[in-house]
């Protein structure tokens, strides 16, 4: 398998080899809270409405917990021009660019999309950029990293080592692919070892360790026993030195001693501490030699300004018994004190084989102190892959619900609250492939998984089906169903015909009905169906042709004004009527060949769509305009995996490798 595509899995939902020649990654911030951000006027964050409407932060994937990407904004660009980068040096030439504010440099896979709140930018990806120097571009990390708004000056870097179990769990260079929630001055996230972590936004330039997870343990540097200076390193340390090749190491890490520190023996030939000042800041370090390393650490202080500060949290994996397949994707939101999570529980690496079916799918927590409500793992033996989708919280007539997808292909919606005993109250779920699809690995698969976000609109959810993009393009399904409804409400319903009787039969992993067993799918009386989009002849011409079929996609929808708009992942971007038509069908609008991958989702701000393809192509559609044809076709230079997203005025793109913010330069 490959190493790449993995990084589809954040796009549910969930920002670097050095910083550009533009962007100074030495300005000190100063310390003071205060100069570390613009605060905007006190928004709701309950109110979903009012952060959409004051046309300012976009906090989390989506801007709210309905994760309709519809910002406001006006005199939004249609024209720019990124300008020019050295191949080596990843420096910008601006001379020749247009309309952007400023460029940052990612690593070197970017799939986790930008959030933007209180004067901070935030954004997941690997670590070939190698902002902080313990860990230099050859160490793989997930980061999520955290710029300034205003010119993209580096601030602070969260940091996930790989897990040892490897790619099952923890894909090689995919980084962070969960996008952050931010409210107030706290942060959530998935961390790509499984763990849900809170964060101070202000990291430590307020000059706090913010708790109750304080003084959490930085690894400096690992030297490893084949390295040709380890015994000598070590004879040193046991005589109470710093070896010229350990102070070289240090300094080349961001931890050179001011003079020669004390060096304290703990336990001969293994442990040691070392007091002194390091970089400019009186600490203690320790070093211990554990298995084929001597591995040096260091206790996190505010003089740690580029690291991030932990609040506090949770392993999945460790606390919950959770098997994550490839990673942790999962981009958090909130609904009063709670936070919703899907864990990413799923299959082992022989793709067939489910080590945890009984570990949660679906975590409630409480956003303040990470105690865990409810979990629910419904998918259990029926998860096909891995759970990557996002949820979204809504209120339907007048009962909260947050929906998830399951790795078995199944929209659940439960009400949004602390639930009963551990456990929440299902109000309803709905089967999103026909019952008589099959699902095996590759593109002959009919059954697919749910990688995109559930979308409401006008007391309706949107959802389409998708498929990890290593499997190959395949056969798609658009959905939009009615939520006020209760029980399954799914197309069909699987039976075992015994002469006039229909008996049940529970829902199957790899197909549901077998008609050769005597199995049948038949019309459910409940079915919460409004329309269905799959394909059709829209233009009448008596064929069906591949822009008129929709195709597995890793998006989800975005609607306004009754338009909808996705894109699939065989690079089709679509248009319907989100209403559909009176009598329960799609109503088709046009749909345009991007020519390209799309691996994200639409954005509609300023009467205006955007949306990117693999080829690093950000198309533009006027939104009132049904000719099919976009206003614009711009290259970022590199392929554009995740979803264009606009705060307080300003178009934040994420590209394979970099982080532009474009606005419309005053005459």
């Amino acid at each position: 398998m490959k190493s790449e595509p993995k990084a589809w899995l954040v796009l549910s939902g969930a920002v670097l080899l050095g910083m550009v020649a533009s962007v100074s990654t030495s300005g000190c911030l100063s310390a003071h809270a205060d100069e570390l951000i613009n605060v905007n006027a006190a928004v709701d964050v309950d109110d979903p409405n009012a952060i959409i409407e004051a046309g300012g932060d976009w906090p989390q994937w989506g801007g709210t917990r309905l994760r309709n990407n519809t910002p406001t904004a006006t005199n939004m660009p249609t024209e720019w021009n990124p300008g020019k980068f050295d191949r080596k040096t990843g420096a910008w030439d601006k001379s020749k660019s247009k309309n952007v504010k400023w460029v940052a440099q990612l690593g070197s896979q970017t799939y986790g999309n930008p959030v933007i709140a209180d004067g901070q930018v935030y954004v997941g990806t690997n670590n070939t950029a190698a902002y902080v120097k313990r860990y230099p571009d050859s160490v793989d990390l997930g980061v999520l990293l955290c710029f300034a708004e205003n010119d993209g000056r580096f601030l602070w870097q969260h940091s996930s080592e790989k897990l040892p179990t490897g790619r099952v769990h923890d894909w090689p260079l995919q980084g962070i692919c969960s996008t952050p929630l931010i409210e107030g001055e706290r942060m959530w996230f998935v961390t790509s070892r499984g763990e849900v972590r809170c964060l101070d936004t202000k990291g430590f330039y307020d000059d706090e360790d913010d708790g109750p997870m304080q003084k959490e343990v930085f690894r400096v540097l690992d030297v490893e026993r084949a390295d040709k200076n380890f015994a000598a390193i070590v004879a040193a340390l046991d005589k109470g030195q710093l070896s010229p090749e350990l102070q070289e190491l240090l300094a080349s890490r961001g931890e050179a001693p001011a003079s020669p520190p004390q060096v304290e023996v703990v336990e001969a030939g293994k442990k040691w501490s070392l007091k002194g000042t390091f970089d400019g800041a009186e600490r203690t370090l320790t070093a211990m030699i554990a298995g084929p390393r001597l591995t040096i650490n260091k206790v996190a202080m505010i003089d740690d300004k580029e690291e991030a500060d932990v609040v506090w949290s949770v392993d999945l994996m460790a606390d919950l018994g959770v098997s994550q397949h490839n990673m942790c994707s999962c981009s958090i939101t909130s609904y009063g004190d709670l936070i919703f999570v899907c864990t990413s529980n799923g299959v082992d690496e022989s793709h067939i084989n489910i080590p945890t079916p009984d570990a949660p799918s679906f975590v409630c927590m409480d956003k303040t102190t990470g105690k865990v409500y409810w979990t629910d793992k419904s998918p259990g033996t029926n998860i096909l892959h891995g759970q990557w989708s996002s949820p979204m919280v809504e209120v339907f007539d007048g009962v909260p619900q947050v929906l998830f997808c399951g790795g078995d292909g199944w929209v659940y919606s439960f009400r949004a609250d602390k639930g009963s005993d551990g456990n929440p109250e299902l109000l309803w779920k709905f089967d999103a492939n026909p019952k008589e699809s099959i699902y095996v690995l590759g593109s002959t698969a009919t059954r697919n998984h749910l990688i995109g976000t559930p979308i409401p609109y006008k007391g309706r959810v949107y959802i389409a089906v998708g498929e990890d993009p290593e499997h190959g393009e395949g056969d798609g399904h658009l959905w939009c169903i009615d939520p006020t409804k209760r029980g399954d409400i799914s197309p069909q319903l699987a039976v075992r015909v015994e002469g006039a009787k229909r008996v049940p039969i529970p829902h199957k992993r790899l197909k549901a009905v077998e008609p050769e067993k005597g199995e049948a799918a038949i019309d459910n009386p409940n079915s919460g169906v409004i329309w269905h989009y799959t394909r059709g002849d829209w233009d009448g011409n008596g064929e069906i042709e591949f822009h008129e079929e929709m195709h597995r996609t890793l998006g989800s929808v975005a609607i306004k004004d009754d338009r909808l708009y996705i894109a699939d992942l065989s690079g089709v971007f679509h248009c319907l009527d989100a209403m559909g038509t009176p009598d329960g069908e799609p109503k088709y609008i046009y749909s345009y060949d991007m020519l390209a991958q799309s691996w994200g989702s639409p954005l509609i701000v300023d009467d205006k769509v955007y949306i990117g393809d693999e080829d690093g192509d950000i198309a533009i559609f006027d939104h009132h305009d049904d000719s099919a044809e976009p206003i614009a076709e711009i290259n970022m230079g590199t392929s554009v995996y995740t979803t264009p997203v606009v705060a307080n005025g300003v178009l934040f793109i994420s590209t394979k490798d970099k982080l532009f913010a474009i606005a419309t330069e005053e005459e």
